[in-house]
């Protein structure tokens, strides 16, 4: 059994999705690891992690597009802006996704299905550079 882990920063360009896909996928690749498993996680309260569709970005709009009309940033009643109007949403969207996926590994490969990709979803308007940390476990 092996352990490896390592991280990687990304520069977001504000709120939208950038797939993050290679870079992990680069990870597993030089962790050696040829069966067990890759978590990821981001290190941050107002970005996540999706797992989401890769073939067609009108999905990704269109997730998008969801995200504004359930959490819009120019709803009332919020307390927490320290940071800025969008403070407090892009915290609420962070919890309605994820902060970690964690992808089987077969035969050196993530077992992604032929239409996923890993997604860093980014929640605030301007552009943040994000920390992520990757684990690889197995044999």
């Amino acid at each position: 059994m092996t352990a490896t882990t390592a991280s990687f920063t990304i520069r977001t360009r504000g709120k939208g999705t950038t797939d993050i896909t290679p870079a992990v996928a680069d990870i597993v690749h030089r962790s050696g690891v040829a069966e067990g498993t890759v978590t990821v996680f981001v290190q941050h309260t107002s970005a996540s992690l999706v797992i989401y569709e890769n073939a067609d970005p009108t999905a990704r709009a269109d997730l998008h597009t969801f995200f504004e009309r359930l959490v819009p940033d120019d709803a009332t009643g919020y307390t927490h802006t320290l940071e800025g109007p969008d403070d407090m949403t892009s915290h609420l969207r962070m919890v309605l996704t994820r902060t970690s996926e964690t992808i089987p590994i077969h035969r050196r490969e993530m077992m992604l299905g032929t239409w996923q990709g890993i997604y860093l979803f980014e929640h605030r308007a301007q552009p943040h550079t994000r920390s992520i940390a990757v684990s690889v476990v197995g044999v």
